[in-house]
């Protein structure tokens, strides 16, 4: 049901003027679908406080609930079309009074860390897109047939969301910096290793896939208790998001998938100052994928002792600072960064070497990332004691990778079972620290244990190879002068 809902709004607004891409349709169906997964949460939570006995006050004005203006019920429980608003009538309500009221919560809440205070965030950050008050008209009779008051609801919705994350990452222009193959998240966080209690960070939220998967990683572990529960919701998942549907998308995705007051800012984590960080700022855990070939400003770079114009070595060198004593991380990079000769590239190499132990190097083949272009490679490390020595595996796959064939948790099952005792095998070996070149750091990816077919081949088959090929070419040089 969700499905078909989503690919029916989806035609829906293909046809509005105001929006031109999927990342629109994402961003449209956000704000709909959350104020109505925000009603349906305040009548579980009206109904839970009726069952004890205690009073609920609602969040939402009743002039602004979903029931009043975008589902009037008739004495049916259906609809009442009389009393719904559509046309430019609805447009006028969402435009002019709808969206200024839920914006000024971001004003009014408690504090950042309420559901009050993301209500108010949203709605600063975007808006109403559609221009056809009829197409808006559609899209809320679609989205009130939804229910998010079941667990199971909730999870397909979310498993849901996410695959349109996926559709607007695979659409291509800005959506891929929000979407990380969900396989690899979850195989970073099983290494990563998270425990119930552990703060846990991602300062390039994106979408949120890190933290979301760490929180369904973390519900598995053991029984949670009613502490634990309140331990997840408040205490634990933390991120930061420079770009407005990012961030959007980002608080929708935990929302959806259970924590309902994120504690996420919407903020540019590489204008804050490295020597800012105190301990209270810091993390047991950061998993995140930094975006790929961003360029910052001088006086972005001027907040980070290693200078550099490469977004993902400045987030490097933030996520290093922000890392408690003993904290572990899991963060993707381009391999080029193992490699680099220029001063910064060899400047970060030794600072991630002499003040964390990077002790495993994930090597991933190109089309990991849709439409991206680039080689990636998993830096596992913990901080506070230097590298001694460090596991390389290297993902090496019977198919080319790509939005056909994505990469999926099969593929990295033999990584994850052989990273926990460092096995060596023929995709994986270790390197001491000292047979490192002290001088530029150099930790590019050369595995020993798989030789160079092209450098290894026998010279009579070469040979008898040249003579097959000479064969082929005189016999279409044969069959172009007949027909001449």
């Amino acid at each position: 049901m969700f499905e078909q809902t989503f690919k029916n709004i989806d035609d829906i607004l293909h046809k509005d003027a105001g929006c031109s891409s999927e990342l629109d349709y994402v961003e449209q169906t956000s704000w709909i679908l959350f104020l109505k997964y925000l009603d349906d949460l305040e009548k579980t939570k009206q109904t839970e406080a009726e069952l004890t006995g205690k009073s609920y006050k609602q969040i939402i004005a009743p002039e602004y609930r979903w029931e009043v203006w975008a589902a009037p019920k008739n004495g049916n429980g259906k609809i009442d079309f009389n009393k719904a608003l559509t046309g430019d009538d609805l447009l006028d309500f969402v435009n002019g009074k709808l969206f200024p009221y839920l914006k000024k919560f971001k004003e009014s809440a408690a504090s950042p860390n309420t559901i009050e205070y993301k209500i108010g965030e949203i709605f600063s950050e975007l808006k109403n897109r559609i221009q056809s008050g009829y197409n808006l008209r559609e899209v809320i009779n679609l989205i009130n047939e939804l229910r998010f008051q079941s667990q199971a609801e909730k999870h397909e919705m979310s498993h849901l969301y996410e695959s349109k994350i996926q559709n607007m990452g695979n659409a291509g222009r800005n959506g891929g910096e929000y979407y990380t193959p969900r396989p690899l998240i979850k195989t970073i966080v099983k290494v990563v290793a998270p425990k119930i209690g552990d703060k846990i960070y991602d300062g390039a939220v994106g979408s949120a896939g890190f933290l979301c998967e760490s929180f369904e990683y973390l519900k598995t572990t053991r029984n949670l208790s009613t502490s634990d529960l309140e331990t997840l919701q408040k205490y634990t998942f933390f991120g930061k998001e420079k770009k407005a549907l990012a961030y959007i998308i980002g608080i929708m995705n935990m929302i959806l998938h259970g924590i309902e007051a994120p504690n996420i800012m919407h903020t540019n984590t590489l204008a804050e100052n490295l020597a800012d960080i105190q301990e209270k700022d810091r993390y047991d855990i950061v998993v995140a994928n930094p975006p790929f070939g961003g360029k910052e400003r001088a006086e972005v770079q001027q907040n980070f002792p290693i200078k550099t114009g490469e977004t993902a070595f400045l987030f490097l060198q933030h996520f290093i600072k922000s890392l408690k004593a003993g904290g572990k991380a899991g963060i993707v990079i381009k391999n080029t960064f193992l490699s680099n000769t220029d001063n910064a590239s060899v400047s970060l190499r030794k600072l991630l070497l002499e003040s964390c132990n990077l002790h495993t190097v994930l090597d991933l083949p190109g089309g990991v990332f849709a439409g991206a272009g680039v080689k990636t490679v998993v830096l596992f490390f913990e901080k506070g004691a230097p590298t001694r020595e460090i596991w390389y595996y290297q993902l090496n796959l019977d198919r080319n990778l790509g939005k056909t064939y994505p990469l999926n948790e099969a593929d990295l099952a033999e990584f994850v079972e052989f990273q926990k005792n460092k096995a060596s095998s023929v995709n994986s070996w270790l390197i001491n620290m000292v047979e490192i070149n002290q001088t530029n750091f150099d930790l590019s990816v050369k595995n020993p244990n798989k030789k160079d077919v092209t450098e290894n081949r026998d010279p009579k088959e070469i040979l008898d190879e040249i003579k097959r090929l000479d064969q082929e070419t005189s016999q279409i040089l044969r069959s172009i002068q007949e027909l001449v």
